[in-house]
Parts: structure tokens; C-alpha cells; sequence
């Protein structure tokens, strides 16, 4: 199926996978190979199997084992676990890998990407969004997602992202009582104004 892809257009086409279906099945290497001799441009790899979902740790041994492999030539990415700059640069250095995919690490929290390209650069944390930049977000989010889902939807779907939006915020679990329980737009973003007056004279440090 990749390679008709590859044939039909003109455009670099990449892969991300995972190990293998389970445990008995971690047959990634050999995958990874002919995906790049049917012509794939890069690959991407999820150190976990389908059968774990996101369970578990993520193993990157045979990552960085593809990696190695001198027939392979394209980039290989890593991903699974990466949820701070210093995870990044930590396995990036130990597993040898071109770059590194977030996932779960961003939901709700889309300053990590910046976090990572400023540690990988300077080798400092930045500052943790204020609470001003998080309701911003917030409620950008909810926004597209009413826009793209309907008011009734888009809402009810905001609902679980809010902890990760405001995750370690102190004495916040009021607020996010009060935002998964409302059911208008106008409430929801009541409750967001609330919350950056609530915290304006406050510091988020990292």
C-alpha cells in the first residue's frame, strides 16, 4: 500500500510505526527496511507496540538499533515519552536519532515545542506560560473546535483538555469543576476571564 503511494505522487512521503502488532511481533527493523526500499523519505518510530497502546514504557533500544542499521539512509524519528527539553535532548543524545516526534506531551500544552528548540539551543528552560498566554490558548482551542464540531460537540470535547491546559496550577480545581460542567460558549468564557483575573498577579515559574 506505501509503495503505490510513493508511485502516485510526487510529494515526499514519510511513515510513522510502531514496534510490531505485540511482544511476539516487534518485527520493525525488517519493516523499516523495506519501507525505505520502496522509497519513503523518512520514518518516524513508536517504542511501543500496538497491543500497548500507551502503556507501559517506551522502548527505544530498537529505535536506536534502525538507526544504526548501515543499509538505512533515510532520518529516523523517535517518539513516545518525550514530555520535557531535558527527556529530548537526553534521547536524542543516547539513542542517535535525526529528531524526535511529540504526541500526548503537547495536548494542551503547545509550548513544548518551543521549550525543546530553546533548551536543544541555549541548554536553559524558558519561563512557563503565564496565565494570560494559557486562557489565550484555551480559548483559541475551543474556538476552532465549535467551529470545526458545533457548539454542543465542540464544547463537551474542550472539556478534557482543560486540566492539561492549566496542569499544576495551584488551587485551579475549582475552575475546572466549573468548566467541564457548563454548557454555553459565553459560560465557558466567563469562567476563563475569571481565571486570568484570578491570576494576573501571579508568577508561573518552571
Amino acid at each position: 500500500m506505501t509503495e503505490e503511494i510513493v508511485k502516485c505522487t510526487h510529494l515526499p512521503v514519510t511513515v510513522k510505526t510502531r514496534l510490531g502488532w505485540d511482544d511476539k511481533t516487534k518485527n520493525v527493523v525488517e519493516v523499516a527496511e523495506r519501507l525505505q526500499d520502496i522509497g519513503i523519505k523518512a520514518l518516524t518510530i513508536h517504542g511501543r507496540t500496538r497491543v500497548q497502546m500507551y502503556k507501559g514504557s517506551a522502548d527505544w533500544s530498537l529505535i536506536a538499533g534502525i538507526k544504526e542499521n548501515p543499509r538505512m539512509h533515510i532520518p529516523v524519528f523517535g517518539n513516545g515519552d518525550i514530555d520535557s527539553p531535558e527527556k529530548a535532548l537526553e534521547y536524542k543524545n543516547r539513542y542517535g536519532v535525526d529528531g524526535i516526534m511529540i504526541g500526548r506531551a503537547a495536548i494542551g500544552y503547545p509550548w513544548i515545542f518551543n521549550e525543546i528548540k530553546h533548551y536543544l539551543r541555549f541548554g536553559e528552560k524558558l519561563l512557563q506560560p503565564s496565565m494570560a498566554e494559557r486562557v489565550r490558548a484555551a480559548k483559541k482551542h475551543l474556538e476552532f473546535s465549535i467551529r470545526w464540531k458545533g457548539d454542543r460537540l465542540g464544547i463537551f470535547e474542550m472539556r478534557r483538555h482543560y486540566a492539561n491546559y492549566f496542569k499544576g496550577i495551584p488551587d485551579f480545581k475549582p475552575f475546572r469543576t466549573r468548566l467541564v460542567e457548563v454548557e454555553t460558549f459565553g459560560d465557558v468564557m466567563a469562567i476563563l476571564d475569571e481565571v486570568t483575573d484570578t491570576y494576573s498577579s501571579s508568577l508561573l515559574v518552571a
